[in-house]
């Protein structure tokens, strides 16, 4: 539950600190400096945005029924597993581009709106973007997950937050010099295995929902050559189910399910990667120095 909550964490953060940190190089450099203060502002609410969001998903199907509870869980995980894959290649292939399109968006409102007003908008879009496909994946992954471990996965998305501040400050002052095309490579490829597995999971939700078929026709079952809680092979199965979903018992539909979401997504997200690398950004493209 903490890896996958840290690399959550991790790679949206990074996309947002890099946002944040164009946005604040902009104002200053274009003599905007007092739009500074409006621009937190707009990061404050875009914060604000997944906490209302994940408090909706926690406590509001609570009084439905087992039914509807599923339904909506189902759901939510299969778009939950959509958002952050169109977001894996939307940066993939558009991350070359960020810095002259928030500029070019900094600009226009600018000289329409000399108080700046206009930048807590552009704040409130450009990072709450990141923060409710967070906020909708990690909750994907916890209700996933067998036993619900809050420390640990308040712990994880902390971590994977604060780690992300600091690869996007270094990033911003260029005191360091990192390979921001390998690491959205990377998390990228992690994140569609981890979403492949919530796939899986959202199927099984609308299975036991009765809106599926299936529910008692399983591919295999594993669950009795597991190990007990002491062996070495154990701990191994609970990290490849808290990163990847993993399931000794998964219904036929669920298998079908995480290969055909898996297999495709991982050959276009190749291939854009490969068609991307000629002309990938230098870490000086994403930063604002």
């Amino acid at each position: 539950m903490f890896l996958a909550n840290f690399l959550i964490a991790l790679r949206e953060g990074v996309e947002a600190a890099l946002v944040v940190g164009i946005i604040a190089a902009y104002l200053i450099k274009s003599g905007h400096r007092e739009a500074l203060t409006k621009m937190w502002v707009g990061v404050a609410v875009a914060a604000a945005l997944p906490l209302a969001l994940g408090a909706v998903l926690t406590w509001g199907p609570k009084t439905l029924t087992f039914q509807a509870q599923e339904v909506i869980g189902g759901v939510l995980s299969l778009l939950a597993a959509g958002l952050v894959t169109w977001m894996i290649f939307w940066m993939a292939s558009h991350a070359r581009h960020i810095k002259g399109e928030l500029e070019g968006q900094l600009s226009t409102s600018l000289d329409k709106d000399t108080t700046g007003r206009g930048v807590v908008w552009i704040a409130v879009l450009a990072v709450g973007r990141e923060g409710l496909e967070t906020a909708l994946f990690i909750w994907a992954t916890v209700r996933s997950a067998v036993q619900a471990e809050t420390a640990l996965t308040v712990v994880g998305v902390v971590s994977g937050l604060a780690v992300a501040v600091v690869i996007g400050y270094v990033v911003y002052r260029g005191a360091v010099r990192v390979n921001l095309r390998r690491f959205f490579v990377v998390t990228g490829a992690l994140l569609v295995l981890v979403a492949a597995g919530i796939v899986a999971y959202g199927v099984g939700d609308l299975q036991e929902a009765g809106v599926l078929p299936g529910i008692m026709q399983h591919a295999w079952d594993l669950s009795g050559y597991l190990p007990a809680q002491t062996s070495p092979v154990h701990w191994v199965y609970v990290l490849a189910q808290a990163m990847f979903q993993a399931n000794l018992q998964p219904t036929v539909l669920q298998v079908i399910a995480w290969w055909l979401y898996l297999v495709p997504t991982l050959v276009f997200f190749a291939r854009q990667s490969r068609q991307s690398r000629p002309a990938a950004a230098t870490p000086k493209e994403y930063a604002t120095s």
